[in-house]
């Protein structure tokens, strides 16, 4: 029996390793680069009415500023757009050096003055990940530090109407909690960007505090969100490198079909393992400053009213061209009219001249680049008289095509799936929940040099990740996801930008180790919940031992008897399926999580449960030592 523990304890040990591993070092390489200063940082204090400063005395705002800009705004006397920072758990109000320095440098380029005013909040670094107590108190300071922004610009012709707040980790939940605030006026705030912040549910509930917040936010976007539609609000994820704040919990809690609230994940760019390196990573920084440029109206030379236009471009920035200015990118898309049975898809694998469809729409002649998709009817296409009537001219143009359907562009990969009821039968659809987790390989033997591109996408969430290659090459492409499949409608999506004259053979494998990384990403934060369940349990056993003896039991043994949590995760599988019936909402959340916010918001037993950690924990512990 010794000998049959040993294995088992430590064929678990090696399963645990094994995962450990895979969760701190199973991710792509990070290609983001830093960003730098030129000049000193200088942070200069806001003056707040004396109310603001007597009830929070230990919280602060500052504008930031660089040499001669610092020097230039000494007096407070501001024009350009304002900008505030949130820091988040443990964060300091000196993390908006990136988001500032970067917006001056950006200036410096700006025709006509303009430019932007960074602010920052300093929350003094309290936190508020482990407790939610201080939440609600930091929600009033920003509403106040919002007020006394605005009221610096009062001198100018066209003042600031709303100022654009970027709130890093627990500071975008503080951010989205404002409009939960009686009296916050929401036209104050129009625009948020976050980053790294855990808008579906903390990432560890250790305090009633914290559930209440977060059940009171989650209310507010949900059950009044037409009120809130014309708030366009960005939340951006970073990905597997950052095991913190894993992107799933990114993803904003909304009703769908809103347009103006998007999420995406930045993989594998700007996020570093352990650090929170979405702060400094001159990628992101470079397109949130871009995008705020943009979205300054030209008449004003402050952010603009219209919802529209700030959805367009923050998908342009962050999800179409996220290196490229709004300015640079025109439109080069042909269009073609007609439809019927022939119609297709023209990919033109390469081109050369000038081409021209229905002029009327275009000016003079456009120049199409390589690589072009484009869709449309054949019979149009072909179509003689088409050129003839719009006096078409083709100079020196090549373009080699094929029409193929999309039917016969896409393959049903079948694989088997570990930790499913279905696991003897294969799957027609991959990574449909977070717990399932693929290698993708894709070998290519070419003829040519020209490369590659592998797109994986998933429909119901902007985590999509790309992937070039070479040509010849072999490729391994990581299956994973970060939140499961909301529906039935959907499946995520391999897409394959080949080459011509190569031949691919694609191949996929469920990955073991992958699996015990995504059971540690998803349920590790719940390690320290059974370990104080065992503790009680043994200290129970002990406790039901000396009533029956007179003697505390061995606590091998009394541990032994209560590491049988079996018996309970019978009733939480039961309470999962009953619950996900009820709310749909609960389907998308890993099993526990699920279980617990569900039954948490619905009966309140949150507060059995906080008793339960504050008051037997400590008290199964001292029986244990």
């Amino acid at each position: 029996m010794r000998a049959a523990a040993v294995a088992f304890y430590g064929a678990a040990l090696g399963l645990l390793l094994v995962g450990l591993r895979e969760l701190l070092t199973g991710f792509e390489e990070n290609r983001c680069s830093m960003t730098y200063m030129f000049e000193y940082p200088e942070y200069r204090r806001v003056s707040l009415p004396r109310r603001v400063a007597r009830l929070y005395p230990a919280y602060g705002l500052y504008l930031y500023g660089e040499g001669l800009y610092a020097q230039e705004t000494r007096a407070l006397k501001l024009s350009g757009a304002p900008v505030l920072f949130l820091p988040g758990n443990a964060g300091s109000y000196k993390q908006a050096r990136s988001l500032g320095s970067v917006a001056l440098r950006k200036a410096e380029n700006m025709e006509g003055g303009v430019h932007l005013n960074v602010f920052t909040v300093d929350f003094n670094e309290e936190l508020v990940a482990l407790y939610g107590g201080s939440l609600l108190r930091q929600t009033h300071f920003l509403h106040e530090s919002i007020k006394a922004i605005l009221r610096l610009y009062k001198q100018l012709k066209t003042p600031p109407q709303s100022v654009a707040l970027v709130g890093h980790s627990m500071g975008g939940v503080v951010a989205r909690a404002l409009f939960t605030l009686p009296r916050f006026n929401p036209h104050l705030v129009s625009l948020i960007i976050t980053q790294a912040s855990p808008h579906m549910a903390p990432v560890l509930a250790l305090d009633p505090y914290l559930l209440d917040f977060y059940t009171a936010v989650r209310q507010k976007w949900v059950n009044q969100a037409a009120k809130l539609r014309n708030i366009t609000l960005l939340s951006v994820g970073g990905g597997y490198r950052d095991y913190q704040v894993r992107s799933g919990l990114t993803s904003l809690p909304c009703p769908p079909g809103d347009p103006n609230k998007l999420s995406l994940v930045v993989r594998p760019l700007c996020s570093s393992p352990g650090t929170r390196l979405e702060l400094v990573c001159k990628e992101l920084v470079l397109a949130t400053v871009r995008a705020f440029f943009d979205l300054i109206d030209a008449q004003t030379r402050q952010f603009t009213d219209d919802p529209e236009r700030r959805r367009s471009i923050l998908n342009h920035h962050f999800i179409r061209h996220n290196v490229r200015t709004l300015r640079d990118v025109q439109d080069t898309s042909v269009p073609i009219l007609g439809s019927g049975s022939e119609s297709g898809q023209l990919v033109l694998l390469h081109s050369s001249g000038r081409f021209c469809l229905q002029p009327q729409q275009q000016t003079g002649l456009l120049v199409l680049p390589p690589n072009r998709v484009i869709t449309g009817s054949l019979a149009v296409l072909t179509r003689p008289e088409v050129l003839l009537n719009n006096k078409c001219l083709f100079l020196q143009f090549t373009v080699e095509c094929e029409w193929q359907r999309e039917e016969s562009l896409t393959r049903h990969l079948h694989s088997s799936i570990v930790f499913s009821y279905a696991a003897s039968r294969p799957q027609t659809h991959l990574c449909v929940q977070v717990y399932q987790a693929f290698r993708i390989s894709v070998v290519s033997q070419c003829r040519g040099t020209r490369g590659s591109v592998y797109r994986m996408r998933v429909p119901w969430f902007q985590e999509d990740s790309f992937t070039t290659a070479s040509a010849p090459s072999a490729t391994e492409i990581s299956g994973m996801l970060h939140t499961s499949r909301p529906d039935n409608s959907s499946s995520v999506l391999l897409q394959l930008h080949t080459a011509p004259n190569c031949q691919y053979k694609v191949s996929v494998r469920t990955s073991f180790p992958k699996v015990l990384g995504q059971v540690l990403r998803f349920c590790g934060p719940l390690v320290p919940v059974y370990t104080a369940v065992a503790l009680l349990l043994a200290c129970g056993g002990q406790l039901s031992s000396i009533l029956a003896s007179g003697r505390a039991a061995d606590m091998s043994e009394a541990v032994g008897g209560a590491l049988q949590l079996h018996k309970v995760n019978l009733l939480v599988y039961l309470l999962h399926i009953l619950l996900s019936r009820l709310l749909p909402v609960v389907s998308c959340l890993p099993l526990p999580l699920a279980v617990a916010m569900a039954t948490f918001s619905s009966l309140h037993l949150y507060r059995i449960a906080y008793f339960l950690s504050a008051v037997l924990v400590p008290l199964g512990v001292c029986c244990v030592l």
